[in-house]
């Protein structure tokens, strides 16, 4: 992804800000809103822990750890500015910290997080590995890296069927109720271009994090990836079992 591309992605998530939400609802039959809580269920939190929702787009992972957890600090970062201010307006949101930065270039210190979180976000992004050793970074040793994207499924006798409601009647569809043909037929072909399942995790191991668990929805085309940041060894040769968690800046 150039330059000029990255600005042609984040031109389009602010053309369909609008209708974002609607459409993740429409497309998914609701099931989008399982997968998050799921996905912050992963992020093992507790108490005042601090969490990262990279490339938060209108902040629905945020949301959903304040929800699970009530006394977190969840911070939304994102490179697209209409869809936080999308998601600033909606009720319920506003003790979410917003963040805009670069998925490739987090705006935060080291080890500030307990976890860091993403939801269809990383095939997106121009360098996946970047991406994941970035979120690395910012999660304190022994936290949580949590993924949840679309993902190329395996071949199966459905796989027809998927093309035929992916490819063709989901650019209508957002059409019709986005306004906007080309930024759900560009959400097609980038699942297309992604990695499977076993690469995505893979990708995730190269970055210096621990698999822990993998799941899969929808017959596969769904992935949510577990990774864990391991824990700096102590110099007695015990694991620290604490480290100091900075405030974002």
């Amino acid at each position: 992804m150039t330059a000029d591309r990255s600005q042609q992605v984040r031109a389009m998530f602010a053309r369909i800000a609008h209708r974002y939400d609607l459409m993740n609802r429409l497309m998914t039959g609701g099931l989008d809103l399982r997968w998050r809580r799921e996905a912050i269920r992963a992020c093992a939190l507790s108490g005042r822990a601090r969490v990262l929702d990279v490339g938060a787009g209108t902040g629905d992972l945020a949301v959903e750890a304040l929800r699970q957890h009530p006394e977190a600090l969840a911070v939304a970062c994102d490179f697209t500015l209409p869809m936080m201010r999308q998601g600033r307006a909606q009720p319920g949101r506003q003790r979410i910290r917003w963040v805009g930065g670069d998925a490739l270039r987090l705006p935060f210190p080291d080890e500030c997080f307990d976890a860091a979180v993403s939801g269809f976000v990383v095939r997106n992004v121009a360098d996946l590995h970047l991406a994941f050793r970035e979120q690395a970074r910012v999660v304190r040793p022994g936290g949580q890296v949590v993924c949840l994207e679309a993902v190329r499924p395996p071949d199966r006798w459905w796989t027809p069927l998927y093309r035929l409601y992916f490819h063709r009647l989901l650019p209508l569809v957002g059409a019709l109720v986005a306004g906007d043909f080309a930024a759900y037929t560009y959400l097609p072909q980038s699942v297309a271009g992604f990695v499977r399942l076993e690469d995505l995790a893979e990708t995730m191991r190269q970055a210096g994090l621990v698999v822990e668990a993998t799941r899969t929805f929808v017959l596969g085309t769904v992935a949510l990836v577990i990774g864990r940041k391991p824990p700096r060894p102590h110099p007695s040769g015990n694991q620290n079992r604490s480290a100091g968690v900075p405030s974002p800046t």
